[in-house]
């Protein structure tokens, strides 16, 4: 994966309203890494564990950071998956999860858009949020 974008030496990134992490724009895995690093406190863990899922469950997925949240998919096909830092959860949207079996949890006001809100306490299926991250990445994806 291509390393494209690196934080100046010594700088901190800003938190935005409800802790989401302020990161530049930029593709590839270093923007994405330098988003999850900065994300505060329990969320930290929880980025870090989805990154590898994700990455387990889809070999060479493509990543980027587009408007402070980082975004997987298919390198020419789109995002498939998206995560952004709220005050006291996670939100992992599926932009097409409305196709996926069974349909995440979260609705949204967007008619094919599903979400997981992920809190510090809530447990976590592994294997379930694994098997949405590879249904999710067969299925055309965001141009976004």
């Amino acid at each position: 994966m291509a390393r494209t974008t690196k934080p100046a030496a010594g700088s901190e990134p800003k938190l935005l309203s409800g802790g989401n992490p302020q990161i530049a724009k930029g593709q590839g895995d270093a923007p994405v890494q330098a988003y999850i690093a900065a994300m505060p406190g329990w969320k930290r863990a929880v980025g870090e564990r989805l990154d590898g899922l994700i990455e387990r469950a889809v070999p060479g997925v493509h990543k980027a950071v587009k408007w402070n949240s980082p975004l997987y998919g298919i390198e020419g096909e789109g995002w498939f998956l998206g995560i952004h830092c709220f005050t006291r959860y996670i939100k992992v949207a599926f932009f097409r999860g409305q196709s996926l079996e069974p349909v995440p949890p979260g609705t949204s006001k967007s008619g094919d858009t599903r979400y997981l809100d992920i809190s510090e306490d809530d447990a976590f299926d592994e294997a379930q949020f694994s098997a949405w991250v590879k249904q999710a990445s067969r299925l055309p994806g965001e141009r976004m």
